[in-house]
């Protein structure tokens, strides 16, 4: 028995199901990690492997980089909290600020799912209604108002146990990428508070929005008076700087930031224009508060990394982009030399296979592609030393970290894994 199947067992007994995250679990056991470096992995039991996964997103510039940790490391000699106003704090918000100018004034949180909570809350308390839009296999957060036919880890049930049925009757769920039903909705309704949603798919494998639909859904909420909410705790700095909002061109009236924003500690933020953000208390009726928020290690954390990605993104994001165009041709290519029906989605940094032969561009059309052959795939890729996440419903990513050589190893792992599953 090795270090991971005997810290699994060892698990089962202390953690429910032995996992802390659901997205972590896959049969027979997961292994347990023990050091990290870079784009590289090694687990219990000494085995080393090229990280896909990168922390579902949040390692953008990979482990241990060394302007995060050094930036950690200073201020943990000073203190880990303080619970009072800190200058690391304003200069966070007036980051993020300069990076998406939606943000007109921001409030650090600890996580995504804190982040979401404190947006949806916002848009009903600023608007005075109680409906929420979201759309179908959008994540955003494990939080009872958007915890309804949602993404990730949740895409295998319609909705959790333990959540009352009276929350989900305020939330309004609708297929991504399809703008005419959307417009039938909103425009027929006078009770929508606020539509939350990823623009970028990335929790239900990794699906882009047609043309037009981000626009659409832009011009719609307001003309009625709606609260778009643009949920980036993915998409965040990854796909660019200035997250999808930038990439797209399209001014939400929320954003919401995580992962990325920390690269690799917890650090998350939401935030949006100023009339709606002067709502939360003291000054507001919107009540939001945590010990943690704001605390120094995250801060800093968080200076760092927009500082770093800001000082690389002309070299960073092209590079990216073009490694992950390279690895999903390369990917495309050898399905197909296996009569392998699949349709591989990959925008900037990010990627995803699904074992179909239709289109993917919503919920639906994702559910219809071949989990198990997926699983397939993941357990052939780790054994060849490539980590990616265990879910069909989960996005690859690059880092920084990641050479051209580390992508062409990558590449002939997914070749060799479909090669051997067609055999």
């Amino acid at each position: 028995m090795g270090v991971s199947e005997e810290l699994a067992v060892r698990a089962r007994h202390a953690i429910p199901h032995g996992v802390n995250s659901p997205v972590r679990h896959y049969d027979p056991y997961p292994f347990f990690a023990e050091r990290a470096e870079g784009c590289r992995m090694w687990d219990a039991d000494g085995h080393s492997m090229i990280d896909m996964c990168n922390g579902y997103g949040a390692l953008l510039l990979g482990h241990r980089h060394p302007d995060i940790l050094g930036a950690v490391t200073e201020q943990m000699g000073r203190g880990t909290l303080y619970c009072t106003p800190t200058a690391l704090e304003v200069e966070v918000s007036e980051l993020v600020r300069g990076n998406y100018p939606s943000m007109e004034m921001s409030r650090m949180v600890n996580t995504g799912g804190e982040a979401t909570m404190t947006a949806v809350r916002l848009a009903r308390g600023y608007t005075g209604r109680d409906k929420i839009v979201m759309f179908a296999g959008g994540y955003h957060g494990a939080h009872d108002t958007v915890l309804v036919k949602s993404g990730s880890g949740s895409a295998s049930m319609p909705a959790s146990a333990g959540s009352p049925p009276g929350m989900a009757d305020h939330t309004i769920v609708l297929p991504y990428n399809d703008l005419e039903g959307f417009l039938d909705v909103v425009e027929s309704r006078d009770d929508i508070a606020g539509v939350i949603m990823e623009p970028v798919m990335a929790n239900m494998g990794l699906i882009p929005p047609r043309k037009g639909f981000l626009e659409g859904v832009r011009h719609t909420t307001k003309q009625r008076g709606v609260v778009l909410i643009f949920d980036e705790v993915v998409t965040g700095f990854r796909m660019s700087p200035g997250g999808a909002q930038s990439y797209y061109g399209v001014r939400p009236d929320m954003t919401t930031l995580a992962k990325a924003l920390g690269c690799g500690f917890a650090a998350a933020a939401v935030g949006g224009r100023r009339d709606i953000m002067e709502c939360l208390a003291p000054g507001g009726t919107v009540y939001q508060a945590s010990t943690f928020a704001g605390n120094p290690v995250a801060a800093a954390a968080a200076a760092a990394s927009i500082h770093t990605i800001n000082g690389m993104a002309g070299s960073l994001y092209p590079r990216l982009e073009r490694q992950c165009g390279r690895l999903a041709g390369a990917v495309r290519d050898a399905a197909a030399d296996c009569h392998m029906p699949c349709v591989v989605h990959h925008i900037a940094s990010m990627m995803q296979v699904f074992f179909t032969d239709g289109m993917v561009h919503d919920y639906d059309t994702a559910k219809r592609a071949d989990a198990h052959t997926f699983s397939r795939l993941f357990a052939g890729l780790l054994e060849r030393g490539i980590f990616v996440a265990p879910s069909q419903f989960e996005t690859a990513f690059l880092s920084a970290a990641h050479t051209d050589q580390d992508i062409d190893m990558v590449a002939r792992a997914y070749q060799d894994a479909l090669g051997a599953m067609a055999t």
